[in-house]
């Protein structure tokens, strides 16, 4: 199901929020990062995560060592020179979703606070809700990669 806050056409997605589950918990997603930003308050300076629909859409230079791990992590953000991403090519809940071949996304909650159903509904301007609803499920491992070696910032099991 999903439902919009106004009845135009969607002819302006660039600067539309999506709140919708994501493979791992519930999410803000846009192409819009100050939009974004302005919901979670923080700087525009702070770098978003970019999720791509395919490796190969991926405009990110991978460590040529790394690229075979890269494209076979499950539900894992990983990052390269301070730009944080992730390749999520399962399907996706809407044609809006399927359509992008990146979006940046963040988690739907308000700084330093759990998933509040009416904060984010205020906040999204389309709602995306499979027969599953909305879920906060655990985040993303987060992984920093280069040539030599991997370090993890955050494990989630």
């Amino acid at each position: 199901m999903v439902k919009f806050k106004s009845n135009s056409r969607l002819s302006s997605i660039k600067n539309l929020v999506i709140l919708a589950q994501t493979d791992t918990t519930v999410g803000f997603a846009s192409l819009n990062y100050k939009k974004l930003a302005n919901i979670k308050s923080r700087p525009t300076s702070k770098p978003f995560i970019k999720i791509y629909d395919s490796f190969s859409a991926c405009d990110i230079r991978i460590p040529h060592t790394k690229r075979n791990f890269v494209r076979r992590s499950k539900q894992t953000t990983f990052i390269i020179k301070d730009q944080a991403f992730r390749i999520n090519p399962h399907a996706k809940n809407s044609q809006i979703q399927r359509d992008l071949t990146f979006y940046y996304s963040t988690s739907a909650n308000e700084k330093d606070k759990k998933f509040n159903r009416e904060f984010c509904e205020s906040k999204a301007d389309i709602i995306i809700e499979d027969k599953y609803g909305l879920n906060e499920n655990s985040s993303s491992t987060l992984l920093k990669i280069n040539n030599k070696k991997t370090l993890r910032v955050r494990w989630v099991n």
